[in-house]
């Protein structure tokens, strides 16, 4: 709950969403420009209380390659993908693989991490240039499989 209600806040406050090209942030931000602070929290309790479906794979990725570059992730989210909420980073835990791609993808390319205020996202914004497609692809395989968290 606490990072959906700090990604919401983000949109709100134009920390998200007001990149240019960002059409799907710019949706986002517009929804949470509707909420209040209230509405907000409640909203983030809502959502984390719902059981998600079981993550399914939809991209192809090698598996022992992203365990080899999560090394450079566990520092922020755990060595088991657990999160940190003390510097804001998100447990990685049951998340689909291509929305994984899609952020990593987001950060890369500057719709995300952009805000001087965003200090997390600028974290990320750092990291992501590193990773080739095929890295992002392998990095979410390794997340998606059971083993590792």
């Amino acid at each position: 709950a606490w990072y959906i209600e700090a990604q919401l806040k983000s949109f709100r406050s134009g920390m998200r969403g007001t990149a240019e090209g960002d059409t799907a942030g710019a949706q986002m931000r517009a929804m949470a420009l509707t909420l209040t602070d209230e509405q907000i929290t409640e909203l983030a309790s809502f959502i984390s209380g719902l059981d998600a479906p079981k993550a399914k794979p939809t991209l192809k990725g090698k598996v022992k390659a992203g365990e080899t570059k999560y090394l450079m992730c566990m520092g922020c989210h755990g060595v088991n993908g657990e999160g940190n909420k003390a510097i804001l980073s998100p447990s990685l835990v049951g998340q689909q693989d291509w929305y994984i791609v899609a952020s990593l993808k987001k950060f890369k390319e500057g719709h995300r991490g952009y805000d001087p205020k965003d200090v997390a996202g600028a974290q990320m914004k750092a990291v992501a240039p590193q990773l080739s497609e095929e890295d992002m692809n392998n990095l979410a395989a390794y997340i998606m499989t059971p083993v590792p968290f």
